[in-house]
């Protein structure tokens, strides 16, 4: 029960922290949903991965490292591709024009048909899959940890688990209705703290039971290379071309994670922010994927029924009481930093680009926040009912590392976004016709090569389809050229393009060192 009640604790500290952070009622649209533009870099830096970091990298990620290797870490490091361009060609870009939400500077550069096709695929993705995900991995892991304390739910573990999912869902849609972005960067900076020191435990106790940091080359060599052969089902190295492109998506165009950029005191404290999240990224890759190789030496030949129980099966065996405790409140932290985040980016989108936009264009700023407020509790409806869907899902394969199948449901339309936001930053004069077709064109050509080709990696399969999109937006634009580099790349001071330079070379030499 000693475990239990540090959960319980870690509750209250969070939701008493969100309280304070709240904003006043006669708050600001920018107050509510940017924190009046006053974050600190390190408040950038801290809230941005915490947002990233999410259930399905402890539990799916490092059970996808139980079974393929340290090649799961490139879906970590490479992220600093796209942060480097978020950086220093994107996050420019958004705070030049002062926008709220990255569908206004697409409006700008593409117009309203377009900027409102990308908001509501936004919508649609962030209310569903996302938050589905991060309420589902929630719950699964609280349930295989704590199985024998949660009994008194029910004996039934489907119905265990969607009690949990209804209650994180809850009280993660509670506090940010209150307190806007504000509370939850302030929450997530704690989230984040528990979620280093109980990675940073899991890490060490895998290590140390597998035998030393020089057992993993001696007892799993074959899962310590970055790159797997060209044919592999899930990580071929081949899937760094499509990677490149979807993390453009994510990094540069994903408004839950450029919210907090677009909150930033100046240029300066958002690039500083960005480059330290890229550092921690590194961090988070060791964290996340080390202890699935580790766990593989460990076991040998007898192995895991399902390799997403990877983080639970190192947490329920080698930690005493108490530490479990700890564990599972770094769980819930990198959940609920990211569930409370998407309601936030979802109640900003919906309030300035559909609500103000097109429902009521005069609407006060009270009026906007009150619409916002109403999509965290419609979304809290979807994300719950997603999350319920996905663990049917998840029941019906046990075996497969379940994190590859969320990311192929996600890339149907991320694609066509990468589409969206390459043509509006990179394109002297882009057509907005062809843009809006190569934008819809997206998921067809998903199913079409996905017909011709059903064994190519689904990485692979979404360059191609950004590729032939982008091709077509270029071919039909009469001044389709690119803008010049020394107009896009833009950087605060000399300085900081120093430090993008090493941080560009640290990620060069990973590459080399580990393949």
């Amino acid at each position: 029960m000693l475990d239990l009640g540090i959960v319980l604790v870690y509750f209250i500290i969070i939701f008493v922290t969100a309280l304070a952070g709240r904003v006043k009622k006669d708050a600001t649209v920018e107050e509510y949903f940017l924190s009046s533009r006053n974050l600190k870099w390190y408040s950038v830096a801290l809230s941005t991965i915490a947002t990233n970091i999410n259930g399905y990298q402890f539990l799916g990620m490092m059970g996808s490292a139980y079974l393929y290797g340290l090649a799961q870490a490139s879906l970590e490091i490479n992220a600093v591709q796209g942060i480097l361009m978020a950086t220093f060609i994107f996050v420019p870009l958004f705070l030049r024009e002062q926008v709220i939400t990255v569908t206004q500077y697409i409006q700008k550069r593409l117009g309203k048909t377009v900027a409102l096709f990308y908001s509501l695929s936004n919508l649609a993705i962030f209310s569903t899959i996302t938050l589905g995900a991060a309420l589902f991995w929630g719950a699964y892991a609280a349930d295989l940890v704590f199985d024998d304390y949660l009994s008194f739910i029910s004996e039934d573990r489907i119905i265990r688990i969607t009690v949990i999912v209804i209650a994180l869902g809850i009280f993660s849609a509670v506090y940010t209705y209150l307190g806007g972005l504000n509370a939850v960067v302030k929450t997530d900076m704690i989230q984040f703290s528990i979620l280093l020191i109980g990675g940073f435990v899991v890490l060490f106790v895998a290590i140390h039971h597998l035998g030393g940091w020089k057992q993993l080359y001696v007892k799993t060599p074959e899962h310590m290379h970055l790159y797997l052969p060209s044919d592999h089902p899930k990580l071929p190295w081949i899937h760094m071309f499509g990677l490149f492109f979807l993390n453009i998506n994510y990094w540069c165009a994903n408004q839950t994670i450029m919210q907090r950029s677009l909150a930033a005191k100046s240029l300066r404290h958002a690039q500083i922010g960005l480059m330290t999240g890229g550092l921690m990224k590194y961090v988070m890759a060791v964290l996340i994927v080390v202890p699935g190789i580790a766990l593989y030496g460990i076991l040998g030949e007898q192995g895991l029924s399902e390799p997403d129980m990877a983080f639970p099966y190192l947490v329920k065996n080698y930690l005493p009481i108490g530490v479990k405790g700890i564990i599972l409140c770094a769980l819930f932290a990198s959940l609920m930093s990211t569930v409370d985040s998407t309601f936030n980016s979802l109640a900003t989108l919906w309030s300035i680009d559909i609500y103000k936009g097109y429902i009521n264009k005069k609407a006060s700023d009270s009026q906007v926040i009150r619409a916002g407020k109403n999509t965290i509790l419609v979304t809290l409806v979807t994300g719950i009912t997603m999350g319920l869907i996905l663990l049917y899902v998840k029941f019906e394969n046990p075996e497969d590392a379940f994190t590859h199948t969320l990311n192929e449901l996600r890339y149907y339309i991320n694609c066509g976004i990468v589409v969206l936001i390459c043509t509006a930053a990179f394109l002297v004069i882009p057509n907005r016709k062809a843009t809006l077709v190569a934008f819809l064109s997206t998921i067809p050509l998903h199913l079409i090569i996905k017909y011709f080709f059903p064994e190519m990696n689904y990485f692979v399969r979404a360059g191609w389809v950004i590729v032939i999109a982008l091709s077509l937006v270029m071919m039909l634009s009469a001044n389709g050229g690119f803008r010049k580099w020394k107009d896009l790349i833009q950087y605060d001071s000399p300085q900081i393009s120093k430090v993008g330079i090493g941080l560009l070379t640290s990620l060069i030499l990973l590459h080399l060192i580990f393949q």
